[in-house]
């Protein structure tokens, strides 16, 4: 239970996430640089500070070495946000650790573009790795 602004919200901290529900399948062209991305406007989590929630759009790219991440399982991991209080730029950065921890991209890209709440629109991005042909 977290108190924001005297009103009491129960929401959950990070540590519930569940990294460990990522699945991987290989990749038969291992070698073959292919830029994989993975879309969806439905990504929510709770505001640490208002407790309210957050939506936003979610992009993930990246250049798989031996595996890639199995979609499904994206999506059970990334519903684990759904009550979790966390700062955009915070889920941006654990979302990437836990995809490379899963799938040992050669190079990953993760953007978070929060839908405008009060005026203020942000998108925050974190990138592993060589970024292709740079």
């Amino acid at each position: 239970m977290v108190e924001a602004e005297g009103r009491r919200f129960p929401f959950d901290t990070p540590e519930v996430l569940q990294p460990e529900v990522l699945e991987t399948f290989p990749y038969e062209y291992a070698g073959r640089d292919i830029v994989v991305t993975i879309e969806t406007d439905e990504f929510t989590a709770v505001c640490p500070f208002s407790g309210l929630p957050d939506f936003g759009s979610l992009v993930v790219r990246y250049v798989p070495t031996d595996v890639c991440v199995e979609l499904k399982s994206f999506k059970y991991y990334l519903h684990g946000f759904r009550n979790v209080g966390i700062y955009q730029e915070h889920a941006v950065n654990r979302i990437l650790d836990d995809l490379v921890a899963c799938c040992r991209p050669r190079w990953m890209e993760v953007e978070l573009d929060y839908r405008i709440r009060g005026g203020i629109h942000t998108v925050v991005t974190a990138e592993h790795g060589t970024r292709p042909g740079g």
